[in-house]
Parts: C-alpha cells; sequence; structure tokens
C-alpha cells in the first residue's frame, strides 16, 4: 500500500475442504479493533469531514462489509463476543463490571491510583481465541485494551495465550490517554506475570486539572510504536496472530498539539470546548479538531500496519481485519451528530439500534480478498473466531474446545467463503445481543428487528426503515412472538450481568 500524508506533512493453495490451507502455509492474522468508531466515521463509509485515506485504500483493496455487527453496544463485552465466539445471551462478560472499586489507592508521584484495575473475568472453562491460535504454532500479541480480566485473576494476557502484552489491563483506566502506568508482559523478555510500567514523566504532573496537560508520555503513540516493534520482527518462518486494540478514538478528547491536530484546528474554525465538571475524563479544548485529530491518528497506525507488511514481503499471505467495538460515543466531549458518526443508522453506544452495534468492517488480503468488493453479508464478532479456525485449517473447533466441566456454546458461522469468495455462504437464521445496563435485548432475523427496552418489545424493517423510526410491533405480532421466542432461547441467565427478557405473549 502506498502511504499517504495529510497536507500537513504528515493465489493460496488448494485450502482444507472450502479454501485449502496446509499447515505450512497458515494466514498470519491482524485483527485491529478500534474504540468507540461510528459507522460513519471514516471516509469509506461517507465521512466528510475526517480524512481517512489509509482505510479508504484498505478498503479500495479489499472487502468492505456493510453489515457488520459488533458484539454488544459497550466495549468490554463486545470484545468478550469477538474473544471467545459467543453472543451476549450465552458469554460470560456481558457488560462493564468493574474491579477498582473499593481497593485500596497508592500513589504515583503525587496522584493516586487503584492499586487493582480491570473488569470481569472470561470463563477460565471457554477457550479464547489466542488460546486456539497458540495451540495451532501461532505466535501471539495484543497491544490495547485487555478489558477480559482484572489484575490478579485467572484471566489475564499472560495467563489466555497471548505471548505479547503492551497496554491497558483496565478500560476503566483507558479513560485517560496520559495515564500514571500501563500494563506490559513479554514472554520474549520472561516475564512471569502482566506488570506495572509506570509512565515517570507523566506522573511528575497531576492528572487532572490544566496540570495534566504538561503530560508528554501519549498512550496510544506508545501503545502503537510497541505493536509496530512486534510487527517487524515477525518473519515467514512462524505464523503470527496479532490483537491491535487501539484506544482510538474514544474520550477523553485530548492528545498531542502536533501538525495533525493543528490540520483540524484551522479547519475547524468555530470549534467548541468541553470543560469537565467532576468527569473522569479532563478538559478537551476544540473538541471537534481533537476528534478528528484523532481519528486519522488511527488512520496513520493502519496505513504504517500495511506498509510494514508489504516492505517485508508478508502481505500476500496475511489477512487484516479492521472495525469497531460498537457505535459512537458522546462523552468528553464528543459530537456524533456534528459529524454524521452513524448517518443513516439510528442510536449511539449503549444501545441496541442499529448505530450502537453496526461497525464499519474491512478485510484486507491482497490476492486472496477482492479489491474494491463491498459485501452484505450479516456477520457479528463472534463469527470471527470460526472463521480464523477455517482459514488456519483447524477443523471441528466446538467439539474440540467444549468446555469438560459444563454445557458450552459456540455461536458463529465462519465467512471465510465470502473473504474468498467462495459460493455456498452459510447464512445465519439470526442475530443476538442483550445488554444489562440499559436493559435492552434485540434480535435481528433478516430485515426484521426486535428491540425489548426493560421487557417491552418494538418491531422495526429495516429493508423499509433502516433509521428505526416507525415500530410496527402492533402491526405484526406474530413476527414479535417469533423474535421474542428467539430470544428466550438465545439467554442463559448470569450472575453478574442481569436484563429483563421481552415478555413471552400467549
Amino acid at each position: 500500500m502506498k502511504k499517504i500524508y495529510f497536507a500537513t506533512g504528515l493465489a493460496l493453495p488448494l485450502l482444507n475442504a472450502c479454501t485449502g490451507i496446509t499447515d505450512a502455509d497458515k494466514p498470519n492474522i491482524i485483527y485491529i479493533m478500534c474504540d468507540d468508531l461510528g459507522w460513519g466515521d471514516v471516509g469509506c463509509y461517507g465521512q466528510q469531514l475526517i480524512e481517512t485515506p489509509h482505510l479508504d485504500q484498505m478498503a479500495r483493496e479489499g472487502m468492505r462489509f456493510t453489515q457488520a455487527y459488533a458484539g454488544s453496544p459497550v466495549s468490554a463485552p463486545s470484545r468478550a463476543s469477538f474473544m471467545t465466539g459467543q453472543h451476549t445471551g450465552h458469554t460470560e462478560v456481558r457488560g462493564n463490571k468493574e474491579y477498582w472499586r473499593g481497593v485500596p489507592m497508592v500513589k504515583y508521584g503525587d496522584n493516586d491510583e487503584f492499586s487493582r484495575v480491570g473488569q470481569h473475568p472470561y470463563d477460565a472453562d471457554h477457550i479464547i481465541l489466542p488460546e486456539i491460535m497458540k495451540r495451532n504454532g501461532y505466535t501471539t500479541a495484543m497491544f490495547g485494551k485487555w478489558a477480559g480480566g482484572y489484575e490478579g485473576s485467572h484471566s489475564t494476557p499472560d495467563k489466555r495465550g497471548i505471548d505479547e502484552f503492551y497496554g491497558y489491563i483496565c478500560q476503566f483506566q483507558a479513560h485517560l490517554y496520559y495515564p500514571n502506568f500501563l500494563n506490559r508482559f513479554s514472554r520474549s523478555k520472561g516475564d512471569k506475570s502482566v506488570v506495572r510500567d509506570t509512565l515517570k514523566q507523566n506522573i511528575l504532573h497531576p492528572q487532572s486539572g490544566e496540570g495534566y496537560y504538561n503530560r508528554t508520555q501519549y498512550s496510544a503513540d506508545m501503545i502503537h510504536r510497541e505493536a509496530m516493534r512486534w510487527l517487524d520482527k515477525q518473519s515467514a518462518e512462524q505464523p503470527f496472530f496479532g490483537i491491535f486494540t487501539y484506544t482510538l478514538p474514544h474520550a477523553e478528547l485530548v492528545q498531542p498539539n502536533d501538525s495533525l491536530l493543528q490540520h483540524y484546528t484551522s479547519k475547524f474554525v468555530d470549534d467548541k470546548d468541553w470543560i469537565a465538571r467532576g468527569s473522569r475524563y479532563n478538559s478537551s479544548y476544540r473538541a471537534h479538531a481533537q476528534f478528528a485529530a484523532m481519528v486519522s491518528r488511527l488512520d496513520i497506525y493502519v496505513g504504517e500496519i500495511l506498509d510494514i507488511l508489504e516492505r517485508k514481503g508478508l502481505d500476500s499471505n496475511t489477512l487484516v481485519i479492521f472495525t469497531s467495538d460498537n457505535g459512537p460515543h458522546q462523552e468528553g466531549g464528543a459530537d456524533p451528530t456534528f459529524f454524521g458518526e452513524n448517518v443513516p443508522l439510528c442510536g449511539t453506544k449503549r444501545q441496541t439500534y442499529e448505530g450502537g452495534i453496526r461497525v464499519p468492517f474491512i478485510a484486507w488480503w491482497p490476492g486472496k480478498v477482492e479489491a474494491g468488493s463491498e459485501n452484505n453479508h450479516q456477520l457479528a464478532f463472534y463469527d470471527v473466531m470460526p472463521t480464523i479456525c477455517e482459514l488456519i485449517g483447524e477443523k471441528n473447533y466446538e467439539k474440540k474446545y467444549a468446555s469438560p466441566n459444563k454445557p458450552d456454546n459456540f455461536d458463529g458461522l465462519s465467512f471465510a467463503r465470502t473473504l474468498l469468495g467462495k459460493r455456498g455462504q452459510e447464512q445465519h437464521d439470526f442475530l443476538y445481543w442483550e445488554f444489562e445496563e440499559t436493559d435492552q435485548v434485540a434480535v435481528r432475523q433478516g430485515d426484521w428487528k426486535m428491540i425489548s427496552k426493560r421487557g417491552v418489545s418494538h418491531l422495526y424493517n429495516l429493508a423499509e426503515d433502516l433509521h428505526e423510526d416507525n415500530d410496527i410491533a402492533a402491526q405484526h405480532p406474530d413476527i414479535v412472538r417469533r423474535l421474542v421466542e428467539i430470544a428466550h432461547s438465545q439467554h442463559i441467565e448470569s450472575e453478574h450481568f442481569k436484563v429483563t427478557m421481552p415478555k413471552m405473549e400467549e
């Protein structure tokens, strides 16, 4: 891929039954999941104000999906869906349950910090994707946000199949771009567990208020640099699996005052400030410019990833997928309406309307994925596990990796045939979501979409009403009943995450 700068300066061999991959020629896989990027934040999905030339070129050289869905409308459960191959009616992590609350505080310089950080852990009895890759001979790495278990739990990167990790164990801590510390684990360097890396320049300055802007260790750039160092060390001798969970463009809207930010500062003359009042986030000055520059910074990261693969001659055997964990946020000064971040969809993060769960999804694999193709196949994050298993020749993964201690569920369908332009793609009968925080359940079957809010069902026909404006539940009680029955069939009660299931009509 030819590198693009801003004005500022800135034939597979015959694969197993479907695709023909041999053990000696397993594909490398890079999965890029950014944070809170809306459907319409990227140029190739309609963005007009933010420049994303590398992602646009990635789409021109690959496949752009138009009906791809996150696992959940918020971060931790959406990532869990990708990691476990389960939807949120089955997976252990169904919300952003935190484990830093009520713990003793520690000092970093003059700054108070939680002594334990992190979210609810993945089920110890259910395999996750990096563990499958390790068992298939891959070297594995993750850079960015973990959100799959708190510090000291049974589910941290060092215990779940990751060889190299750098970033945030805790997504709550990841709300700050100039934190007191980041987490690291390096098997190659002899680390025994995940540890904290103190950011020594940052802790010289306060974690909030005006002094915060004197911090210089910007986590997004630091994480990306570590990812690039790891990627540059990879070769054709061993297949590699990289999960790049960048925190951009999640709030807070703060970043270095470099040429990229100045480019958008000059572009958005009538901008606004967002002043923090009792918020985890710090104030954001010139919030529109900050957000746009964060998206473009992410775009540059993607361009550098593809450049390294091409320079090392690894592009022809590397599948790169780019997506976002959920729809756009409205926190810390973010303004999805100004940027049209989810046009023509309805809703944002934390909602099971299309704008909260339908996400950009681009697949790039030169010579394997058809360049410039667009596909309307309906997929969800829990389809990534079976797709990768098929591509690496891992057969019958559901039976092979089923939990020996209790009934287990894998909910995904491989879309490898769609990626490789093969006929016979299996289709979902339905897609399913549930989310405790806003007490919503959703089922999509074909063009029908049922959303239950606090147990009350609403029905939309997405073919005629993509914006989900017209609730037609009263006109189609039979369809509502069918979708409600599907919801009940997919829900297993959770001790930790409660949701009101839609009422079953007689």
